[in-house]
């Protein structure tokens, strides 16, 4: 008996790619004064429209395999460092809202699930 829904595998891989961009936004964060450190990033939408393609369905944060390549753009200091607290605390805010509503949704999935079962036993 399958207990999740196509929906509710699809907020867990959510919740896992945002997960994904935290753990990159405070590794930029950790290595602001780190010398020659460049910037990671992946494009969040673009990610999780693959995510959800991709034939290998939800394998979980240790199998996800997101593209994190360097951010252009990014004025660098004398010491090649271009990581802008600015711009990690914007990511930050972005994927923290992110996930709160990746946890909101799979919630009111779970309900509706709960809500079935419950129906189909009266």
């Amino acid at each position: 008996m399958q207990t999740t829904t196509a929906m509710s595998d699809a907020l867990g891989q959510y919740l896992d790619l945002t997960s994904r961009q935290l753990q990159l936004t405070a590794s930029n964060m950790a290595n602001v004064d780190t010398p020659g450190y460049k910037t990671q990033g992946f494009d969040f939408e673009q990610e999780f429209a693959r995510q959800l393609n991709d034939s290998a369905g939800a394998a979980g944060l240790e199998g996800l395999q997101v593209a994190a390549q360097d951010v252009d753009g990014l004025v660098a200091r004398p010491d090649g460092n271009n990581v802008s607290m600015d711009r990690e605390g914007l990511q930050l805010a972005k994927a923290q809202l992110r996930f709160k509503l990746g946890v909101q949704l799979l919630k009111h999935e779970f309900s509706s699930v709960m809500g079935a079962i419950h129906m189909d036993g009266k």
